[in-house]
Formats: structure tokens, C-alpha cells, sequence
């Protein structure tokens, strides 16, 4: 069975680091791409970034260029956010999910929600001004 597990989410004052873990099971990295996705309260779910084992690829939304970096560590089955610099329009329900198929390097395919088959319960993360 597919498990994703979200944590490290909180609340933090702008301009401020956390680092969020996706804790999976179930499946390998070498075979699944894994994303990180937001939701904030009446919008759409946005893919902010992704990581490929078999691609070697990390791609990474221009909202977060810069200041998000996504990182695995096959060792523990867990996948890391560090979100550093946060503003409070970073505030948003952060999830992780995988998708079998990759997150290709230089294209914003493996960003898009739909295409990403499990996914976790997500967790808050909350960016005061």
C-alpha cells in the first residue's frame, strides 16, 4: 500500500525557514517522481516542486525559485521541503504526492496536480506578517 505522511508544518514569522518531511512507503524512489503541492483557502492547488530519482531532476515553481529546495533521502523513504524566506502568501495546506510517471527536468509537466496518483493529508503552514 502507497503511504505518504506529511510533517513539519507551523506557524512562522516572515522571513523565516521550516523544512517539511514526506515520510513514504510502499513504493521506491528509483520508480516514482514525488511533488509538493499548496492549497490555500479558495484556490486552486498549486505543484511548487518535484523530485525524480530515475530523471535526476528537480524542478521547482518560479514562486518558490530561489527560496524552496526539495531533497530526498533514500535511505529514510522521506522526501524534504526546506522553505526558506517564507511571506505570508506562502501560508497554504502543503501535500506531497507521487506519480509514477516522473517529474521530467525543465518542464513544468511534473507540477500539475492531476497527474499524481497518491496522496498525503498535508500540513499547515502558517507565515505571519
Amino acid at each position: 500500500e502507497v503511504q505518504l505522511v506529511e510533517s513539519g508544518g507551523g506557524l512562522v514569522q516572515t522571513g523565516g525557514s521550516l523544512r517539511l518531511s514526506c515520510a513514504v512507503s510502499g513504493f521506491s524512489f528509483a520508480e516514482y517522481a514525488i511533488g509538493w503541492f499548496r492549497q490555500a483557502p479558495a484556490q486552486e492547488r498549486e505543484g511548487i516542486s518535484c523530485i525524480s530519482d530515475s530523471f535526476g531532476s528537480t524542478v521547482y515553481a518560479d514562486s518558490v525559485q530561489g527560496r524552496f529546495t526539495i531533497s530526498s533521502d533514500d535511505a529514510k523513504n522521506t522526501v524534504y521541503l526546506q522553505m526558506n524566506s517564507l511571506k505570508p502568501e506562502d501560508t497554504a495546506v502543503y501535500y506531497c504526492a507521487a506519480d509514477e510517471g516522473g517529474c521530467p527536468p525543465g518542464l513544468d509537466y511534473g507540477l500539475a496536480p492531476y497527474i499524481y496518483q497518491y496522496w498525503g493529508q498535508g500540513t499547515q503552514v502558517t507565515v505571519s506578517s
